[in-house]
C-alpha cells in the first residue's frame, strides 16, 4: 500500500485563519455578512463558508449597499473602500493581515515624504493585496514583476521598493539590484523587504518534503499567488508535483510505480481539503 503523508507545515497563515474565524464568529451570531471578494483563494473553502451564509460581492455590488455587514479579508483594502463604507453608513469586519496592514502604513508614510520618492511594489498586478498598495499611494504606486518592466522607472528620482507579502525573496532580490545599479545619483534608492517571514519560512520545509516522496500532490486554489510560489519550490526538487484545488482532479496514473506520496499546499489550503484528498489517493491506489 502507498504510504501517504501530509505535510505538517502546510496549511493556514495566521492572516487567513484569523479572517475565516472572524467570519465565521459573524455567521454564528446572526444576520446576513458579506465578504468583499473572496475570502481566501481557494474555491472549496469559499464554498464551505457560502454554505454557512457568507455572501461574497465584488466592488460594485459593495457600492450599491447602503447598510449591512462587510467582512475585508486578509488582503487588505484601499483607503477608499473604507471612506465608502462610513459615508454609507456600513460596518466593516475588518480581518486584514497584521503584516498587510503594517506594509499599507509603511507605504503610507513613504509616499507621504517630503521627497515625493517613487513608491514601487514588486508584486502581481490586479492582486487583492496589490490593490490595496496602491491604494496607500493614491493609485501612484508603480507595480513590476521583473527587473525588465523595472527599466521604465525613472532613475533620477528616489526610489523605494517594496514587496507584495507572498512573493517570492529571489525575485526581490532580483528587481532591487537592477534598481541598484541603475539609479543615479545624487537619487537614492532604499529596498523594504516586506516578503511575510511565516510564508518565506515555508518554502525551505516544503522542498525538504517534496524531496522525500515519489509523488507530491499540492493542493490549492488556482488563484493564489503564494501557492504558485510553493508548488514551483516543490516541483523544483521533485518534477513530479501535481497542482490540483480538489480531489477530483487526481489522476491514477500519476502514482504508478510510486510507494510514497506527499501532500502538501499553500498558505491558504485548508487542512480539511488535503485529508479529503489524502482519502481520495487511498481509494484510486487500492
Amino acid at each position: 500500500m502507498i504510504k501517504i503523508e501530509i505535510d505538517e507545515g502546510s496549511g493556514f497563515c495566521f492572516g487567513v485563519t484569523t479572517a475565516i474565524r472572524k467570519a465565521e464568529e459573524e455567521l454564528a451570531g446572526g444576520g446576513t455578512l458579506y465578504c468583499l471578494g473572496d475570502i481566501v483563494h481557494n474555491g472549496s473553502e469559499c464554498d464551505r463558508l457560502k454554505r454557512l451564509g457568507l455572501i461574497t460581492i465584488d466592488h460594485t455590488a459593495f457600492s450599491s449597499l447602503s447598510e449591512g455587514k462587510v467582512l475585508l479579508r486578509a488582503h487588505g483594502e484601499p483607503p477608499s473602500t473604507y471612506a465608502s463604507a462610513a459615508a454609507r453608513g456600513i460596518r466593516l469586519v475588518d480581518a486584514t493581515c497584521p503584516v498587510v496592514l503594517r506594509l499599507q502604513r509603511l507605504i503610507g508614510r513613504t509616499y507621504a515624504e517630503p521627497s515625493g520618492p517613487q513608491v514601487v511594489i514588486y508584486g502581481k498586478p490586479g492582486h487583492a493585496e496589490v490593490l490595496g498598495l496602491v491604494g496607500q499611494t493614491e493609485g501612484t504606486a508603480i507595480v513590476v514583476q521583473s527587473p525588465e518592466e523595472a527599466e521604465r522607472l525613472d532613475f533620477t528620482r528616489d526610489i523605494c521598493l517594496f514587496s507584495q507579502t507572498t512573493q517570492p525573496l529571489e525575485g526581490f532580490r532580483q528587481i532591487s539590484e537592477f534598481i541598484e545599479a541603475h539609479i543615479q545619483p545624487p537619487a537614492t534608492f532604499r529596498a523594504f523587504d516586506t516578503i511575510c517571514r511565516s510564508v518565506r519560512g515555508r518554502v525551505p520545509g516544503i522542498r525538504s518534503f517534496a524531496s522525500r516522496h515519489d509523488v507530491i500532490i499540492f493542493v490549492c486554489g488556482l488563484k493564489s499567488s503564494n501557492g504558485r510560489v510553493l508548488y514551483e519550490a516543490c516541483r523544483d526538487v521533485n518534477p513530479r508535483t501535481y497542482m490540483i484545488d480538489c480531489p477530483e482532479a487526481l489522476r491514477r496514473e500519476w502514482f504508478e510505480g510510486c510507494d510514497t506520496v506527499g501532500i502538501c499546499g499553500a498558505t491558504s489550503t485548508p487542512a480539511w481539503l488535503m485529508a479529503d484528498c489524502r482519502d481520495a489517493i487511498l481509494d484510486l491506489t487500492r
